[in-house]
């Protein structure tokens, strides 16, 4: 059996700053620190920040008064900013900054008069946070029920980050075929984008594809829809446990992807599980895209 990985695979520059910013908080304040919802959608990583004094809330009322908090990667609405401040916790915003661009856009727009729709998913954490930062209107990616405007209205369309790119461009041209008036904003992050198109990448040289990474992460569910329209089966796990010896009877070839969220020790557990004859991946192509400390949060690294 050969394993071919994709590449980029893993870590976005937003999972690293929102671990980061939750590590920094434990070494200043020490534990117990809060982070309201998970800091990333994966268990692994989850539990290794819990280990260490993090202790995961889904609401800000249950974190006790004079506590610190960390606003996960996912971004919140500002209904909780408010809440914490009335609390009075500490606030760190580990809010990727891809995401906190759709907060400034929606907000924006909105002002402008225009009307907003965003593309996403009703109850991901993204598009609560995205929802509150302006009156807007939601539609799924995959079954968009067009909002009613007059056909005159300006329409600005913003995305989920983490959204199937095929989908995506489906349900915009929906939304632009019943108004003639619409700017699209391009919010579909670099690392989900390119993991996607690493999965198209290897539809020709694997017979099959698993996806490393946890149910509830929206791109990993993403990649995993990614590899099956390009015609393979995949499955998403998140150890080696959940690999069924059925789904490699015959399988010679088996690519392997992880998400955004998804820590590179999972995939080696996947990777020396199977016990391949040869790993082959491109190494020519890599990410460069990091984000640092936001100077709000530098006294966390000041010495």
């Amino acid at each position: 059996m050969d394993i071919y990985l994709a590449n980029p695979r893993g870590f976005c520059a937003g999972v690293d700053l929102a671990i980061n910013i939750v590590n920094l908080a434990i070494k200043k304040y020490g534990p117990p620190i809060y982070i309201k919802h998970q800091i990333v959608h994966n268990s692994v990583v989850v539990d290794d920040v819990e280990s260490r004094g993090a202790i995961t809330v889904n609401t800000v009322d249950e974190i006790p008064i004079g506590s610190v908090v960390v606003f996960s990667a996912h971004g919140s609405p500002p209904s909780d900013y408010e809440k914490a401040k009335k609390r009075n916790l500490t606030i760190l915003d580990a809010t990727c900054p891809l995401v906190t661009k759709v907060h400034n856009e929606a907000k924006k727009y909105s002002t402008e008069g225009k009307k907003v729709i965003l593309v996403g998913h009703k109850n991901h954490q993204e598009v609560i946070g995205t929802s509150g930062q302006a009156e807007l209107d939601l539609i799924d990616d995959k079954r968009p029920t067009i909002p009613s405007y007059k056909k005159e209205s300006e329409i600005v369309i913003l995305t989920q980050t983490t959204l199937s790119v095929r989908d995506t461009s489906n349900a915009i041209k929906k939304v632009k075929n019943s108004y003639p008036n619409v700017t699209v904003r391009n919010d579909i992050c670099y690392a989900t984008t390119n993991r996607q198109s690493a999965v198209e990448s290897l539809k020709n040289s694997v017979d099959l594809i698993l996806v490393i990474g946890a149910n509830n992460s929206s791109n990993c569910n993403r990649l995993k829809e990614t590899a099956i329209a390009a015609g393979k089966p995949a499955y998403l796990i998140s150890s080696p446990e959940e690999i069924k010896s059925e789904w490699l009877d015959g399988i010679k070839k088996i690519g392997i992807t992880s998400g955004a969220s998804t820590p590179e020790s999972q995939v080696n557990n996947i990777v020396s599980f199977l016990s391949p004859e040869n790993v082959h991946q491109d190494l020519k192509v890599r990410e460069d895209v990091s984000f640092s400390i936001p100077r709000q949060l530098r006294f966390l690294v000041d010495k």
